[in-house]
């Protein structure tokens, strides 16, 4: 569930407010997270790509985002496997910081100008482009098997599992299937925003923010943020007119339904300070 969210994502598409961004030339920094090793090809497949080959092609996609853009621009690229969100990006002049799904590095130059249009001139229209070429890279997108990651539920101060389990039977008849657990401790540096849960469709996982694993938290609000979770495998993204839409009206009616929903929201807009120094 996102607080105040900073970076502009396309999970699936949300687009950004209109705005410029510049940048500096020579060759962009490049940042770039792990990337599997190289395989053998099995059942006739080919092989994945070499570390060097990986990061020789986000070099050149940065450098064509960056000629795109012009000269007052500086793109910082990172390259990712992530299953849900295939774009996000963040603008701090004269920095655009782009992280993309590894299928772009082979894009073709129609959706390189819409990956520059979209991240660093805020077009919305180019959203349709990027859209309509993730939806013909899905079996990209599929090409890892997803590897199951451990989930703690107990936490100092509150069990997830045993909040999911009364939600659960209380309100969805034990329809909802998804592990759940506490996501991982991040930096404690001074946050801007803040994700409180999120749901992953793939795996079928919960995973709620530590900050909320404190006594001074009211159990009725990590209640709702393991609530609002769950309802994300009901009511999954819906698009029309061609976007996606993370919460459908079906999804904010019943979201409304959560016994406390008022005063969660209402703890949650006095606490946001206290949980983005958490």
């Amino acid at each position: 569930m996102p607080v105040q969210l900073a970076p502009r994502q396309l999970d699936l598409f949300r687009s950004p407010p209109p705005g410029g961004l510049s940048r500096s030339r020579p060759p962009p920094p490049l940042t770039r997270e792990p990337e599997p090793q190289s395989r053998a090809p099995r059942d006739g497949r080919a092989a994945s790509p070499s570390r060097q080959e990986v990061l020789a092609l986000a070099r050149v996609l940065a450098q064509q985002v960056a000629d795109r853009l012009g000269p007052e621009v500086k793109v910082q690229l990172t390259v990712h496997d992530n299953r849900s969100t295939m774009i996000s990006f963040r603008r701090v002049a004269p920095l655009l910081k782009v992280r993309v799904h590894h299928m772009f590095l082979e894009a073709p130059p129609p959706v390189v100008d819409a990956l520059a249009d979209y991240t660093g001139r805020g077009r919305r229209a180019a959203g349709q482009v990027l859209d309509d070429f993730i939806a013909a890279q899905q079996e990209r997108i599929r090409a890892h098997a997803h590897q199951p990651t451990s989930l703690e539920a107990r936490g100092r101060c509150f069990d997830l599992q045993a909040l999911f389990d009364a939600l659960n039977a209380e309100f969805f008849q034990g329809s909802v299937r998804a592990r759940i657990g506490w996501g991982r401790q991040t930096s404690r540096r001074r946050r801007k925003s803040i994700r409180l849960g999120v749901y992953d469709h793939k795996a079928r996982e919960i995973r709620v923010h530590p900050a909320l694993d404190r006594p001074d938290v009211p159990r009725f609000f990590v209640e709702y943020i393991v609530f609002h979770e769950m309802l994300h495998q009901l009511f999954p993204s819906d698009r029309p007119g061609g976007r996606n839409v993370h919460h459908p009206r079906a999804f904010r009616d019943r979201e409304r339904a959560f016994p406390r929903y008022e005063a969660a929201l209402a703890w949650e807009k006095q606490h946001l300070n206290q949980l983005l120094r958490a």
